[in-house]
């Protein structure tokens, strides 16, 4: 092992389990006649897909880096991000049948003690054959799985994790997969984006509360629509009544059915431009909108109006930095609108009290989901709406009960 083998990658053991699950992963066993011990030759590494830019959160400004399937580099990624000897990394074997290296990441003077032990009781409680994904593991390990909303996050940046890190969360990596999930996750966090920290404080803000109005409009838009269409006319401006009229002479649906028939396919060309090749998929997903909308209306089928609302909603879905967000956000919108059908503005409304109180209950590894909102803590209103500047978020986020609560030392 050490004079004759011309490899480095050398080490000795006398566990059968050992040899059996490193034969599995690639590597040599040299047996020796005389030696109790077998030596253990690690094989190559095979042919992994280089680090490249995620294609899921694309940034302007920041790394481009991103995680690949190989479990080994993206430790090494968030090693990359600064000399840090308090970045624990705890790893675990998951899957009956066919086994994969998990691993659950925090920093240990940082993250609540609580909060890990309750993080690692649930990946050790997985029961099943095999783990594709990461999501396997969202989906076994969350709080409410009846929910719509993810109570997990899921990211491909080593930027966003790292950031995590040092708020106190938990990171879980899933050997075969460049989606590292984070543990635990509010409301506001799915509509935060790296960028925001990357540029100064007044612009970042302002997009970041772009964002929480593109996800009201994305979800009520369309319901607001109906609601005023069918039910609440009195509201409208007369000028805008008029409009609205002439527009819808020729209409043979409700609004309800108009609605459902743009917002359907809408989604349809959505799911086709991601299944598409590349090359085509973007182009066919807006030629396809352009042809079918104003087939439409020359056809009679729905109104000029719809297809302004219909736009500006999908529009308002594509700025949610969450895909995953984002398809819940989708599905709440038809919700909203068979609530606006029934019951007109009222339903809506009834529709968002709802929602608002589902919020309210959820939660995520025991952090309120709609945290700062409620429960009020001013401290962590700084990092909420509005991206505080620096020198005034000296501390972490208090809903996240971390041990060292201080950001940065005065």
């Amino acid at each position: 092992m050490n004079q004759i083998l011309p490899v480095s990658q050398v080490s000795d053991t006398g566990q059968l389990d050992q040899i059996v699950e490193d034969i599995l992963t690639g590597a040599v066993a040299l047996l020796v006649e005389g030696l109790e011990e077998v030596l253990m030759i690690s094989g190559s590494a095979g042919n992994s897909r280089g680090i490249e830019e995620p294609v899921s959160e694309g940034l302007l400004r920041g790394p481009r880096a991103g995680f690949t399937e190989i479990i080994s580099e993206n430790t090494a990624l968030l090693r990359r991000h600064g000399k840090n000897e308090s970045l624990q990394m705890i790893k675990f074997k998951v899957g009956a049948r066919a086994q994969k290296d998990l691993i659950v990441a925090y920093m240990r003077d940082i993250a609540n003690s609580e909060l890990v032990d309750e993080v690692i009781r649930r990946v050790e409680a997985i029961d099943m054959d095999y783990l594709a994904e990461s999501g396997y593991v969202e989906q076994l390990i969350e709080d409410n799985s009846l929910s719509l909303f993810q109570q997990i996050q899921n990211t491909e940046r080593p930027d966003r994790v790292i950031g995590a890190l040092m708020e106190g969360r938990v990171a879980i990596l899933l050997d075969g997969t460049p989606f590292v999930l984070l543990a635990p996750v509010t409301f506001s966090m799915l509509l935060q984006s790296p960028e925001d920290y990357y540029e100064r404080w007044i612009p970042a803000s302002l997009l970041r509360i772009l964002r929480f109005f593109t996800a009201f409009l994305a979800v009520f838009t369309p319901a607001i629509y109906i609601s005023f269409i069918s039910f609440n006319q009195g509201l409208i401006p007369t000028e805008l009544v008029v409009t609205i009229i002439e527009s819808r002479l020729s209409v043979p649906f409700p609004s309800i059915i108009e609605a459902l028939l743009m917002e359907v396919s809408i989604e349809i060309l959505r799911e086709a431009g991601i299944r598409l090749p590349k090359p085509i998929g973007p182009a066919m997903g807006i030629v396809g909108g352009l042809i079918i909308g104003d087939a439409a209306v020359n056809a009679g089928i729905i109104s000029p109006f719809l297809v302004i609302v219909v736009a500006v909603t999908a529009i308002s879905s594509f700025a949610i930095p969450s895909y995953s967000a984002g398809i819940t956000l989708r599905m709440l919108r038809f919700l909203a609108m068979f609530f606006a059908a029934f019951l007109g503005l009222f339903g809506t409304v009834l529709f968002f009290i709802l929602l608002c109180s589902h919020l309210a209950k959820l939660k995520s590894f025991g952090v309120p989901y709609i945290s700062p909102l409620s429960p009020f803590r001013w401290n962590d209103w700084k990092d909420f709406i509005v991206r505080m500047p620096f020198k005034l978020m000296n501390r972490r986020l208090i809903l996240m009960k971390t041990k060292d609560s201080t950001r940065r030392k005065n």
